[in-house]
């Protein structure tokens, strides 16, 4: 089945090449403008490492409330767990474990940024799935591959970053989605835009819940988000966001082994103050952020078994302030000087059910534990000639337990022709240990020491056929050590990780209404982890033609681990086909439907947690 989709991608793509030579049609793509591989505005072919970028139109299309999801679709070598149609959790039977090329979120080892800002749980180190909403998100920019030198701990296998909505031109814009569909399944987000002058700001609220499709799995959740900019100048302005994610969900236990009462309460935040200058030849900003969560949680009780009289309650904060400034120092350079502090709080602890109070308990450890850590890097992008670019950076990262980091990088881009590029790189990558890993449960060692990696790639990309057809390939090799395991009931630095791998993207605008896209990655790893396939592909197309937009997809995944561990890890493959349409019926009213899992495959992401059949879900959106 692998072998015959990735044939099938790659005729589609064959034929798109040939009438993509014919001058018959007339178009020009340009290049991404990104912000996540230097902190500041630059064109992508200029810089040494691989971010894909997904933008808002992508993300809406889909119709979807989380933007997971689509990017397990649009951005080769990552992969998301899922567990029902709506609703990742958390703890026991939770989905949502992000990884790229291998290394896992789920281990703290991929960051998550909003606007460039660090989000995730300060107690145990991982990304909050259910927190990334479409709703606040204008596009979002994935790196493939280490990016501590800029952001530090977690950034040690990649970074996605949610890059927030914002009027960019005078008006007022206000949306409506509402939708409905399978398994009492219900999507509302309403959000508004408005720009006069200098200010700006941007509202939004999401409401979603899914009984899901198996019984105790039901899923509610609310969320709003709150953005107010002013521009002084050109060069001068201020911001301030808020985004704040509260969700309800229940976990049934595997297929074979059902738990009752198993239940989450869950509220996650982000609160953001920074300042920005930009000029001709400098730019730079200041912020200071919070990222907060407060978790209770209800293990449960198996059939048969007594009810929990306790629950378990967590709060943790990640505060910081952030700086960085970027300056064209002479001709064809660019260097940013940056200084990152961060601390760490988190308090676990249980609760009587009954009273409410707090309880001691022996099989577990309460705790409390606070982290401070503070960074300084410098990063210098040099242009040699017009086909050569060259960059280096440093970054001397100090946690107050674990010690101090030296991370190093070197890449280079040559561009042989103005429409390719070339690119080497070697980036290494780390982690410092969590407060769950260093003090709050018995296999707890506060002597842990920062997991590493380093990461060497070589990439090419080309853009041909006055832009519309576009084609990336990447090549692969992470070699790490340090890795934290669970060795006779003690953490310890003693893991390894050894994965290589290629990838595969290409796009090709077969008119002003058609567009195809393609991507695959391969993967092999010494150590195999769950969540991540050995292949991944997609075939994607979308159209757009006076009032209608259509856009469908067809994924293949082959070896994905279920669970590890055992003799023979059990392996999972599977073929989805999603189509969504819409129809603009007035100038103010869209209608649109989706269909997700049609070819209606009976298979598993976690072992034990069957996926739904085919769904279906409708809906308006209004746009005034």
């Amino acid at each position: 089945m692998k072998i015959k989709f990735l044939v099938f991608c790659f005729a589609g793509l064959l034929c798109g090449n040939v009438f993509a030579q014919q001058d018959s049609i007339v178009g020009k793509s340009l290049d991404d403008i990104v912000v996540t591989g230097t902190r500041t505005a630059v064109t992508a072919r200029n810089l040494p490492v691989t971010i894909s970028v997904v933008d808002r139109v992508q993300l809406a299309e889909t119709q979807r409330v989380n933007i997971l999801p689509t990017l397990v679709e649009q951005v080769p070598g990552l992969f998301v767990t899922q567990r029902g149609l709506m609703g990742f959790g958390v703890s026991n039977g939770a989905a949502g474990g992000i990884n790229v090329r291998g290394i896992a979120a789920g281990g703290g080892q991929l960051l998550v940024l909003i606007d460039g800002h660090p989000q995730y749980n300060g107690i145990y180190g991982h990304s909050i799935a259910d927190a990334y909403q479409t709703m606040m998100a204008e596009r979002v920019e994935v790196l493939r591959g280490p990016a501590s030198v800029l952001y530090g701990s977690n950034a040690m296998g990649g970074v996605i970053n949610i890059v927030t909505r914002g009027m960019k031109q005078d008006g007022v814009n206000t949306h409506v989605h509402v939708g409905a569909g399978s398994y009492g399944t219900v999507q509302v987000e309403a959000s508004n835009m408005i720009r006069k002058g200098g200010f700006s700001s941007s509202v939004a609220g999401q409401y979603g819940r899914s009984d899901n499709h198996r019984p105790r799995m039901g899923f509610e959740q609310y969320g709003g988000y709150v953005k107010l900019g002013y521009d002084f100048n050109e060069k001068w302005n201020i911001f301030a966001d808020v985004d704040l994610t509260h969700f309800n969900s229940s976990y049934p236990g595997s297929v074979s082994a059902p738990m009752y009462e198993a239940d989450q309460w869950i509220t996650r935040g982000v609160a953001t103050l920074a300042v920005e200058n930009h000029g001709e030849r400098t730019s730079g900003r200041l912020s200071v952020y919070d990222n907060f969560g407060r978790h209770k949680i209800n293990d449960g009780y198996a059939e048969g078994a007594t009810p929990q009289m306790r629950l378990f309650r967590s709060k943790d904060a990640l505060t910081g302030v952030s700086f960085y400034q970027s300056i064209d120092a002479w001709v064809g350079s660019r260097i940013t000087v940056g200084v990152d502090y961060q601390h760490i709080y988190g308090n676990a602890y249980y609760t009587s059910r009954e009273t409410g109070e707090i309880l001691e308990t022996q099989n577990k450890q309460s705790g409390k534990a606070n982290m401070n850590e503070i960074a300084g890097y410098v990063d210098l992008r040099q242009t040699l000639a017009d086909w050569l670019t060259i960059d280096a950076g440093i970054r001397l990262d100090n946690h107050s337990v674990s010690g101090s980091e030296w991370v190093p990088q070197i890449g280079i881009v040559a561009r042989p022709t103005n429409n390719a590029e070339v690119r080497l790189m070697a980036s290494k990558g780390f982690r410092n240990p969590t407060m769950r890993e260093m003090y709050l449960y018995p296999p707890s060692n506060e002597d842990l020491e920062a997991e590493r990696l380093w990461n060497y790639e070589l990439a090419w990309k080309q853009r041909i056929a006055n832009g519309r057809f576009t084609y990336g390939i990447n090549l692969f090799l992470i070699d790490g050590d340090n890795m934290i395991q669970t060795v006779n009931r003690q953490n310890v630095n003693t893991g390894e990780i050894k994965n290589r791998g290629a990838e595969l993207e290409a796009s090709f605008k077969v008119s002003e209404c058609l567009t195809l896209n393609t991507n695959h990655s391969w993967l092999h790893m010494d150590n195999h982890v769950v969540g991540a396939p050995e292949y991944k592909g997609y075939l994607g197309a979308t159209f757009h033609c006076n009032i209608w937009n259509a856009s469908a997809g067809l994924q293949q995944v082959s070896g994905l681990f279920k669970a590890v561990g055992t003799e023979n890890d059990p392996k999972e493959n599977f073929t989805l086909l999603n189509i969504n349409v819409g129809c603009q019926v007035m100038k103010h009213l869209q209608i649109w439907a989706k269909g997700e899992n049609l070819l209606a495959q009976d298979y598993e992401i976690n072992a034990g947690y069957p996926m739904p059949h085919a769904t279906f879900m409708a809906g308006v959106n209004l746009k005034f």
